[in-house]
């Protein structure tokens, strides 16, 4: 749901509609396969998804329900009614306006970042990108929606989980994801007004604000043994 948000958040900035975007998912696990659903419910065209097994896409949609009950019944999206099969190498290089993958690190390296065709990646697993994609990437005007911000949901929502366990008092589910919400679409715009100021790309931009907090919370604690 994070990650969702951070795509909203994307298309508000350059007067899209989440509707609009074809997406590509690489995992299907809870990450992948909850993406894929939230997009799929906001009108996005899921045009692919894989899981370890392999892939499967449809350029006109994938019926992403019809994908989670499949995975359900046979442990993969192998086989989904209606698509053609793909492998995971296949599925980085799909033409799609956001590539999101969702399971293992490094999937986009130095040696197939050149062939991205997606405008936009969004980080659901972690490292999925490595430095020097990230420069290829950089250089062809591939937006990169960094792991420390768009996969920080989880992490956020623990931090609530921690917050109604001391005052014992619960929240609904429409009030987290609300607050989720508020949290992720200012981390998104402090992230991308910083990548503004110094030019730069919005991962070095959510590093930066990262480590400048770190800093100033230290010097307003102060050094102790």
């Amino acid at each position: 749901r994070g990650s969702l948000y951070c795509i909203q958040a994307l298309a508000g900035k350059r007067g899209q509609r989440v509707d609009e975007y074809t997406v590509a998912i690489q995992g299907f696990g809870n990450v992948g396969s909850n993406l894929a659903r939230l997009l799929h419910a906001e009108g996005a065209k899921v045009v692919a998804v894989s899981d370890s097994r392999g892939g499967v896409y449809n350029p006109h949609g994938i019926d992403v329900p019809a994908a989670v009950e499949h995975k359900r019944e046979t442990g993969s999206v192998v086989g989904l009614a209606g698509t053609d099969a793909i492998t995971n190498e296949e599925l980085v290089e799909l033409p799609c306006d956001i590539f999101a993958p969702c399971a293992l690190e490094q999937v986009v390296h130095a040696e197939n970042a050149d062939r991205v065709q997606a405008s936009v990646i969004c980080e659901g697993a972690n490292g999925p990108v490595t430095p020097a994609a990230d420069a290829i990437l950089e250089d062809r005007g591939i937006l990169v929606l960094p792991d420390v911000l768009a996969n920080a949901g989880g992490v956020v929502v623990s931090y609530f989980e921690w917050v109604q366990g001391l005052q014992e008092y619960f929240w609904h589910e429409d009030e987290v994801n609300a607050k989720l919400r508020d949290i992720v679409a200012r981390a998104f715009e402090e992230t991308w007004q910083t990548r503004e100021r110094f030019q730069t790309s919005l991962r070095m931009a959510a590093y930066g604000l990262a480590v400048r907090r770190v800093a100033e919370a230290t010097t307003t604690r102060g050094l102790y043994p």
